[in-house]
């Protein structure tokens, strides 16, 4: 556990960012033998565009470190759940272990709306840890969005 809270503060650095920025406050890391070969936060806004999400930035840049598209070995730490198409691109890249923080009742598909990571009909199910940091990943995501109701 102190290894998913270590990383999960990376994470949580990169939805930091985002919140400076103005995006919503998502960050991921991507870990290899205990090592970020990926990280990004939530842009989608910045680059309007809607891949940017922080998952698929980080999978693709830990794509090029690795120099292939099977992340096989690593594990991706997000600060919220992630959504139907990152979820789809983690079982897609074979990566081992997803940990995450704040669940996302909205759109979250480790569980909350739909359990794509955990599908048995899938070629690959990586392991789910869910609800590290939980507590200061709903914080920021409410703050973030206590800015517009006011």
């Amino acid at each position: 556990m102190s290894d998913h809270l270590y990383f999960m503060r990376e994470a949580y650095q990169e939805a930091l960012k985002a919140f400076e920025m103005g995006e919503t406050p998502i960050g991921c890391v991507i870990v290899y033998h205990d090592n970020i070969i990926g990280r990004a936060c939530n842009m989608r806004n910045t680059a309007k565009n809607v891949l940017y999400h922080a998952e698929i930035s980080a999978i693709n840049q830990a794509c090029g470190v690795v120099g292939d598209w099977r992340l096989e070995g690593c594990r991706l730490y997000v600060t919220l759940e992630p959504c139907a198409m990152c979820a789809g691109a983690i079982v897609q890249a074979r990566m081992d272990e997803v940990v995450f923080g704040a669940r996302n009742p909205k759109a979250g598909c480790a569980g909350s709306v739909l359990d794509l990571l955990s599908e048995p009909r899938f070629n690959h199910q990586p392991r789910v840890v869910g609800g590290v940091m939980e507590e200061e990943c709903s914080r920021l995501m409410s703050g973030f969005f206590k800015r517009f109701r006011t």
